[in-house]
């Protein structure tokens, strides 16, 4: 997903959101418009695959479902009919176990159970910040931060209701989510399909 390029206006709702120029992306948080890159880059899409097509593979039949960007998550306050909702994001990869949140085919209304985003230089502050706090308000079970800088994944895991410090593991290590054990993914195979680090010094 894109850092925002320039914040608009605060005030807008799930309205305004579908009402958009054809052609613009946003993302609302907390009422406030984030315009989002035009397009990620190949690595970013390279490793976006690869997670997908290994979560994807494991939940095949399963309840839970995988979802990849774009996909809209919607995440509503208390309350608020889905009109009223101001907080629209779009994950780099959700997975979403209670069919109720998928009922109404215009993506998923509630918390995923699980989120990854994929840093780039121009998202790592929005993603690790941001986004972050906002993942945990709502419930986020387990939120990934993929890091191809470094060729590592933090994993922030909520207990009480908060994140707390993350877990984080490199190429050599392998990571599965809590509620998952055994979907296992090598880190290093996260990242298979790019250029050795050395190539990019």
């Amino acid at each position: 997903m894109g850092l925002p390029q320039g914040h608009q206006k605060t005030g807008f709702t799930y309205a305004d959101y579908v009402a958009r120029p054809e052609g613009e992306r946003w993302e609302l948080i907390d009422g406030e418009a984030y315009a989002m890159s035009p397009a990620p880059t190949n690595a970013h899409q390279l490793i976006v695959g690869e997670l997908f097509t290994t979560i994807h593979d494991y939940f095949r039949g399963k309840s839970c479902r995988p979802f990849v960007a774009p996909f809209d998550v919607r995440l509503p306050k208390m309350g608020l009919a889905d009109q009223q909702i101001d907080t629209v994001v779009q994950p780099d990869i959700s997975l979403v176990c209670d069919p109720d949140k998928l009922k109404d085919n215009h993506g998923c209304l509630g918390a995923p159970d699980w989120v990854i985003e994929v840093l780039s230089p121009s998202t790592a502050i929005h993603d690790q910040r941001t986004k972050r706090a906002l993942y945990e308000r709502h419930g986020v079970a387990e939120y990934w931060l993929v890091h191809p800088g470094d060729r590592s994944v933090s994993i922030y895991r909520l207990a009480n209701g908060a994140y707390g410090q993350p877990a984080v593991f490199g190429p050599e290590d392998e990571v599965s989510a809590q509620a998952f054990p055994e979907l296992i993914v090598p880190v290093a195979e996260i990242f298979r399909d790019l250029p050795p680090l050395e190539a990019n010094a």
